[in-house]
């Protein structure tokens, strides 16, 4: 996928100044389990919402590498902030790159965010573990358009967005099962949103539940009816893995860096009656902060390397596997370095008032995300051994 990144100044986008008040509000957010809606109204006004439109539609033009980049900012303040935003952006990203490919199946998507139309991601289903390629949802056609049913989980933007993309699938021929992805008005009959979100971290991303009841489609918001599985996969499914999984992994590091800085920054005024100096000077803290910078560079370089790679047109021929491997590599890192953060706080950090606590559930989100070890084991495995993906039974 060849995308043409520019040099927009991201700060007119995340000001210091507004990094400072969503670094506030985030705990505040958090213990009311409410949605960000001031951090949610100036982003809107900063133009963050249409960074990655093309500059020739009025957005900012950002490629992948950048725009990942710009959510490790917004992370390290509001970590909930930034994934719940990351659902409509990883829209008008894979838009954008479908039109410079030369596919104008999404453009719509790109005008109709200028207009100020928010999207979201109604993929997460419970008992399907492989979003995009299957379907729990059903989708029937019908004159102009298709009927979804469904019950969608963890659907970000809950109280913001105007348009939900999702996939559906259409068994009227089982032998050839197809899937529908689309994207579904929020005013469409047979849309219920239900409050289901109470959850341990990533609580103002207010993801609740969407139940579809023959809710219509109509063609013309249809992006793609393909067979289902690896056998239907095209640029769309691919595009929406690198936004979407490379954007999470972007919001995990940019939360583990600041837990990391937290940690740094605590050991120097820690004491103890066996120390001399502070708990800098300590064998063990010294090793843990080693250990944490090393996981994070790591994962730095691994996220940089591979979304660079992706907005500069690179054609690696396993792409798949590439981007599942980063995702589950990053997440994996930040995971590993907010525990060591909180094992090395002494305690500290076990306090509600402490926002390493916060950090600690959030990050606990991660593992949650779509490409989660398991999938992303077998995936990887079965790609690199020449195992069709497809071929069942799955496992044996």
């Amino acid at each position: 996928m060849t995308t043409t990144t520019t040099k927009t100044d991201t700060a007119t986008l995340l000001s210091d100044e507004m990094l400072e008040r969503f670094d506030q509000r985030a705990p505040i957010y958090d213990r009311e389990n409410r949605f960000f809606t001031e951090d949610w109204e100036e982003l809107k006004r900063s133009g963050y919402l249409r960074c990655t439109v093309p500059e020739s539609m009025g957005g900012g033009g950002l490629g992948l590498d950048e725009y990942c980049t710009l959510v490790r900012r917004l992370a390290y303040v509001a970590p909930a902030t930034a994934l719940a935003t990351n659902m409509h952006c990883y829209w008008t990203g894979v838009a954008s790159d479908l039109l410079r490919a030369g596919n104008d199946s999404c453009r719509w998507i790109l005008t109709e965010t200028m207009k100020g139309e928010v999207f979201a991601a109604l993929h997460g289903e419970a008992g399907n573990d492989l979003p995009l390629l299957l379907a729990v949802a059903t989708a029937e056609r019908v004159d102009g358009g298709w009927r979804i049913s469904g019950h969608k989980i963890f659907g970000s933007l809950s109280p913001v967005w105007t348009f939900g993309g999702f996939h559906a699938m259409d068994a009227s021929d089982p032998e050839r099962p197809q899937i529908v992805h689309g994207f579904l008005s929020r005013g469409t009959d047979g849309i219920q949103i239900i409050d289901t979100w109470d959850t341990l971290g990533m609580r103002a991303t207010q993801s609740q539940d969407t139940v579809l009841d023959h809710a219509f489609v109509p063609d013309e918001h249809v992006a793609l009816v393909c067979p289902a599985g690896f056998a239907g996969a095209t640029e769309f499914q691919l595009s929406i893995f690198a936004w979407a999984l490379l954007g999470f992994s972007a919001v995990y590091l940019g939360a583990a860096k600041r837990a990391f800085d937290l940690t740094v920054e605590s050991q120097p005024r820690r004491q103890s009656i066996a120390l001399a100096g502070s708990m800098a000077h300590h064998p063990e803290v010294q090793h843990g902060v080693a250990d944490m910078r090393i996981a994070y560079d790591a994962a730095e370089a691994y996220l940089e390397r591979t979304t660079t790679d992706w907005a500069n047109g690179v054609d690696h021929p396993d792409w798949p596997a590439r981007l599942v491997a980063c995702r589950s590599f990053v997440i994996d890192q930040a995971f590993a370095i907010v525990d060591r953060a909180l094992d090395l706080s002494g305690g500290a950090g076990a306090f509600r008032r402490s926002r390493l606590e916060q950090l600690f559930r959030d990050v606990r989100m991660g593992r949650f995300h779509p490409g989660n070890s398991m999938l992303a084991h077998e995936l990887i495995g079965k790609l690199c051994l020449g195992v069709d993906p497809d071929e069942p039974p799955r496992w044996g």
